[in-house]
């Protein structure tokens, strides 16, 4: 159930909400019932299909970019499209950043970024950065 809870929080992050999945990692990390590496896993797995959630949401909502609701003003997203064109698919491992990173995998989408490329960059920038902060954590508690 607590990797249940790990992933869908790590998902839920990974979207457009406002959440965080740190702390509740390194909560679960401190209990010695449970696996780290699993912990990492579902953590990871969860981050990287949230930011696939936006990479559809971005392939999808582009077509109202002309609509005053839309999210992005064309100005924005052509400085945004300039930037990830002349930067590729590298800046796809960023997509761990908080804010920036869920406009990343946004963007991805809306740029129709290959998904071949797009999920292998994506899990190994989530997954080095919880197994860093894991590493830190275990490092800070057992020095």
């Amino acid at each position: 159930m607590n990797y249940l809870i790990v992933f869908t929080v790590s998902f839920l992050s990974a979207t457009v909400l406002p959440l965080g999945s740190e702390g509740l990692l390194l909560y679960y990390a401190s209990d010695a019932s449970l696996a780290v590496v699993w912990l990492w896993f579902w953590a990871s797995t969860g981050n990287t299909l949230g930011a696939l959630t936006n990479w559809y949401l971005g392939r999808y909502l582009v077509r109202y970019e002309g609509s005053k609701w839309f999210p992005v003003s064309v100005k924005n997203r052509v400085r945004a499209e300039r930037f990830f064109n002349r930067y590729g698919s590298w800046t796809l491992l960023f997509t761990w950043l908080p804010i920036i990173g869920d406009a990343i995998s946004l963007i991805a989408g809306v740029f129709h970024t290959p998904i071949r490329y797009f999920l292998p960059f994506v899990f190994v920038g989530k997954a080095s950065r919880y197994a860093l902060l894991l590493w830190g954590q275990s490092w800070l508690l057992n020095g």
